[in-house]
């Protein structure tokens, strides 16, 4: 049986226990993201937004467009233009023309992005195992597994950030 609770149209507060599974969530995932973060600077100067971006492109098959990106990695497409920067500053991916969109950029990455996600990875895995999955049986992946699958569909039902109206300043216009 499936127990839901009601949304608060009138902005009344959370329940006990659901204010309790908030703070533990946000506390679990500061706490992953933290080690993962300091892991990934360690092993490779990378941040996670830039292990994600490298990761992505490492399983698409072919290139992806910044846009794509953006809504992968839940990034703001000015936050995106910058850290792409930084990796093709740094010779890890490669942003050219899309033939078919003048509008898109394509974005590739290179033999040296590849080596250094293979590099980071085994780090990153065991960071993973040892503060998420090894507290957890088989049962409990599952049940995790199928509450976050649920949450996270249930959030993306909206519109990605990518696709929301730009802020428009008033003035002249940028080319």
């Amino acid at each position: 049986m499936t127990d839901t609770h009601p949304t608060p149209a009138d902005g009344q507060a959370l329940d006990p226990r659901q204010l309790g599974a908030y703070f533990a969530l946000m506390e679990a995932v500061s706490l992953l993201q933290h080690q993962v973060e300091q892991q990934l600077r360690t092993e490779g100067d990378i941040s996670y937004v830039q292990f994600q971006l490298l990761a992505r492109l490492a399983h698409a098959p072919g290139h992806l467009t910044m846009t794509q990106l953006a809504d992968g990695v839940v990034y703001s497409r000015s936050g995106l233009t910058y850290q792409a920067g930084l990796l093709e500053k740094a010779g890890l991916i490669t942003r050219g023309p899309c033939p078919n969109d003048e509008r898109a950029t394509l974005v590739t990455i290179t033999e040296n992005g590849r080596a250094l996600l293979d590099r980071v990875l085994p780090g990153h895995i065991q960071v993973c195992h040892s503060l998420l999955f090894d507290p957890l049986t088989d049962e409990d992946l599952h049940h995790l597994g199928d509450i976050m699958t649920r949450v996270r569909d249930h959030m993306r039902a909206q519109p990605p950030r990518s696709a929301a109206p730009r802020n428009r300043r008033s003035g002249p216009t940028r080319t």
